[in-house]
């Protein structure tokens, strides 16, 4: 089973999603985005129910910075860009080497994409 999880920084150190609305507002003219929210979603694979979600609050998320979410985010335009395979994702190796010691067990299967949200 494919465990997926949406992951957003709180309002206020959202500082990544509030540079690229000013890039696209400011420098190529692009005036009617009201509002962009950048989500990081990791699906894992090879793992139980329960380390997953303990893996939520450990792994893929910090509670006191982030913002986790189960659905899709919605918006007038939504798009997700990820690594092809073959290509190394740090992100996502990372995460299966921290949830392979957590676990004492396999390395899961990990995939990251980052999902833009605009409206």
């Amino acid at each position: 089973m494919v465990f997926r999880i949406y992951v957003e920084k709180k309002d206020g150190l959202d500082h990544g999603a509030k540079a690229l609305k000013n890039d696209l507002t400011e420098l190529l003219g692009i005036k009617g985005i009201k509002e962009l929210r950048m989500y990081n979603r990791y699906d894992v694979e090879n793992i139980s129910k329960e380390l997953f979600e303990n893996s939520v609050k450990t792994v893929f998320s910090e509670p006191q910075t982030d913002n986790t979410y189960t659905q899709c985010p919605e918006g007038d335009v939504v798009f997700a860009v990820e690594y092809l395979p073959g290509q190394f994702d740090a992100r996502a190796a990372s995460a299966a080497e921290c949830i392979q010691i957590i676990s004492k067990g396999d390395r899961p299967d990990v995939r990251t994409a980052t999902v833009y949200v605009i409206n």
